[in-house]
């Protein structure tokens, strides 16, 4: 049974377009959770967008489930990491610019620096994970580096403009999951996963956990959180 973790960050999006304390991403996580979550992820980024420091702290207090925070692979972020404490550490990508996060780390340009950093998360009693294109190259790279998950992007797939296309992702995220999976790596999978296309993803036997933000939140402005978590839910166990 494939898990399904929540990502808050657009709740704290929707907060800080009036700059204001709420809606709260500290009680969507509670609310998250009592619908039967099996994680909150929460992106801290170099900019505080959306969220800040004080719901890091907070969400490390009262998640009761699993804690996943995504983060840079800079001094700053690390430092927070391993004070804060939270479950597991993902690295991403990160641009000023970008609006969400625009495709998979590269692993490969930036072993060194992630061999490092892992390390002394590890140090910590920090589980590790890369957040990357479905890629042999790039998996292969996250093997060496001493990671203890991938999740694998699924933009690519979420966003393909016929079933063809749809197809040939999904059998490359299936592939690839496998790859992983044979490496040693733990697997999950996000970006861009709805109520449509999230069932085909779910059924990827070796990916372990779904990480899904924007079409839980955004349906839980209109029928609210608990129901579009268990909607969300249903559908990743069918």
């Amino acid at each position: 049974m494939v898990r399904l973790c929540v990502n808050i960050d657009h709740v704290a999006t929707v907060r800080e377009a009036r700059k204001g304390r709420e809606p709260d991403p500290v009680f969507a996580a509670v609310l998250a959770e009592l619908a039967g979550v099996d994680g909150i992820v929460c992106h801290l980024r170099e900019d505080r967008r959306h969220i800040k420091d004080r719901d890091l702290r907070m969400l490390k207090e009262v998640v009761q489930t699993h804690l996943n925070m995504e983060m840079a692979a800079t001094d700053e972020m690390v430092q927070i990491a391993t004070d804060i404490l939270p479950d597991m550490t993902t690295f991403v990508p990160e641009k000023r610019q970008e609006l969400t996060t625009e495709g998979g780390l590269d692993v490969v340009s930036q072993m060194d620096r992630l061999i490092e950093v892992i390390s002394e998360l590890h140090a910590h009693n920090i589980v590790v994970s890369l957040f990357i294109n479905p890629t042999i190259h790039q998996i292969k790279a996250a093997s060496r580096t001493g990671a203890d998950y991938v999740e694998l992007h699924t933009g690519e797939y979420a966003n393909a403009s016929d079933i063809d296309k749809m197809a040939e992702r999904l059998d490359e995220i299936a592939s690839m999951a496998i790859a992983a999976s044979k490496l040693g790596l733990g697997v999950s999978a996000g970006h861009g996963l709805d109520y449509q296309n999230v069932p085909a993803i779910a059924r990827i036997e070796r990916i372990e956990e779904l990480n899904i933000g924007h079409s839980i939140i955004s349906r839980a402005v209109l029928v609210g959180l608990d129901r579009a978590v268990r909607e969300m839910k249903e559908l990743t166990n069918q």
